[in-house]
């Protein structure tokens, strides 16, 4: 049986790479670029049509915590930010900002801060 890797995210600082481009649409919200890069991608582009960008779309909620990152916040600082902005409309807070930083960190559009770095 696989042991799952638990993760303190309260405690984590999320970091935006360099290489993530995004834009803050008119009506505040955020999109997301990601090229397709690769030679699967790019067989797929040529087979299939798939574009060489891909545009991710974030929702009010995400639109806010993406704005929020900044490498000196923790997930913990984020959250009483939003907490304090959406109120009630953002619970079940942790475990819908865990499942969108795990998100985040699966298509690499977050990296972590080194432990290190910020004791």
């Amino acid at each position: 049986m696989k042991k799952r890797k638990i993760i303190n995210y309260p405690n984590k600082i999320p970091l935006l790479p360099d290489t993530v481009l995004w834009n803050l649409c008119a009506n505040g919200t955020v999109t997301l670029e990601m090229e397709n890069t690769g030679i699967m991608n790019r067989i797929a582009q040529i087979l299939f049509r798939k574009p060489k960008m891909t545009f991710v779309h974030l929702d009010e909620l995400g639109s806010f915590v993406w704005q929020k990152i900044d490498g000196k916040k923790s997930v913990a600082d984020i959250a009483l930010e939003v907490d304090k902005f959406f109120g009630e409309n953002s619970h079940p807070l942790y475990e819908r900002l865990t499942v969108f930083f795990n998100i985040l960190e699966n298509y690499k559009f977050i990296q972590w801060k080194n432990e290190e770095e910020h004791c």
